[in-house]
């Protein structure tokens, strides 16, 4: 059942508003002034407002303000009912949060139209309120559970490092073996770090990560990021080359952002480029440092307009659409900023922006 309050100072008028609403699928109240009004309000919470403009003491629009400065209230549908036929009245009352305005005297027709109308958008309000909290829980509980996930992966992952470089220690190994453990020990330290950033990139995207500056020389990075991908590109036979003129070029930022950031965009290069192709990574210096990543293939026209959006991917089989993504919250977060350009014929750059 659905709430309705009238308000009105004129027993005519309150005869005739309840003479129309008589519905079983309504409840109605009745306030012959503003201050009554408000302290029904306060306690029943109405789904609709009729409220009279001229009254004593304090006057409907008086009200209608009081109702939109409370948070509580704000979003109750307001109509006003007024002897009026003033364009600068009516032009008011939309002004100060009224939904709709019915003229005296009262047409029977005409307020069940607008107030079934009304009542309607009202519902279809609180549906769509329902709704969106039931997204926020389950988007929260989906936080937690990646959150509480993460952290129990770390526990396991602390032993493989732990006893491979203790093993490493302790015995005596073949050259092979040594390797071996090596590159256990430095796959245990990949995935810490993947765990440890999908934790940032959720701090980046709700404002709380703690971002240290440093200066950064992001020519080793990209090094490392090359050495590091060199398995990938040598499977499909890709040139990976930077081009420098300098030896070394620093920027303002965090070490293992950088290299998350351009392992991120060197790996999707890699991906989307053709076979047997080159990617180049340029480095240049002007009121910022200036990276592009370019390599032969164009991106999906499906996805060019959203290309760094969250869970954005198109032709890859195992493609989480993060990336690109998580680069961009990476870029921005220390200051930076990125962008993408891309065609059949000329391939896609992908210029990353960072402070110097």
């Amino acid at each position: 059942m659905q709430k309705i309050l009238i308000v009105d100072d004129t027993p005519a008028n309150v005869k005739s508003l309840l003479n129309a609403l008589k519905n079983p699928d309504y409840k109605l109240f009745v306030a012959t002034n503003g201050t009554n009004a408000l302290e029904i309000i306060a306690s029943n919470s109405p789904d609709l407002i009729l409220l009279d403009i001229v009254m004593p003491i304090m006057d409907g629009y008086e009200v209608c303000k009081k109702l939109k400065a409370d948070k509580a209230t704000k979003n109750i549908p307001v109509i006003f009912i007024t002897a009026r036929d003033d364009n600068e009245d009516e032009e008011l009352g939309f002004e100060m949060g009224a939904v709709d305005y019915i003229t005296k005297p009262i047409n029977s027709s005409t307020v069940q139209a607008r107030v079934k109308t009304h009542l309607k958008l009202r519902l279809a309000y609180k549906e769509l309120k329902q709704k969106n909290i039931a997204l926020k829980e389950s988007s929260l509980l989906r936080e937690n559970v990646e959150r509480i996930i993460h952290h129990d992966l770390k526990t396991p992952l602390n032993a493989v490092i732990g006893y491979s470089a203790l093993l490493k220690e302790e015995m005596t190994l073949k050259p092979e073996e040594r390797e071996m453990l090596e590159k256990i020990e430095d796959s245990g330290y990949k995935m810490l770090n993947m765990i440890n950033n999908s934790l940032d990139i959720y701090k980046m995207e709700t404002g709380t990560y703690q971002y240290d500056i440093d200066f950064v020389d992001i020519l080793n990075v990209l090094n490392k990021v090359v050495a590091d991908t060199k398995n990938l590109s040598t499977i499909k036979k890709l040139s990976l080359k930077i081009d420098a003129i300098q030896d070394e070029l620093f920027v303002q930022g965090e070490e293992l952002l950088c290299y998350s950031l351009f392992a991120n965009l060197v790996k999707n290069a890699i991906e989307a480029s053709p076979k047997s192709r080159h990617i180049t990574i340029s480095l240049t210096e002007k009121d910022t440092a200036i990276i592009r990543i370019h390599n032969q293939g164009a991106v999906p026209k499906e996805i060019r307009d959203n290309f760094f959006d969250k869970y954005i991917t198109a032709g890859k089989q195992e493609g989480t659409g993060l990336g690109t993504y998580s680069a961009k919250l990476m870029a921005e977060t220390q200051g930076g900023s990125i962008h993408v350009e891309t065609s059949e014929e000329m391939g896609t750059t992908v210029t990353v922006l960072l402070l110097n």
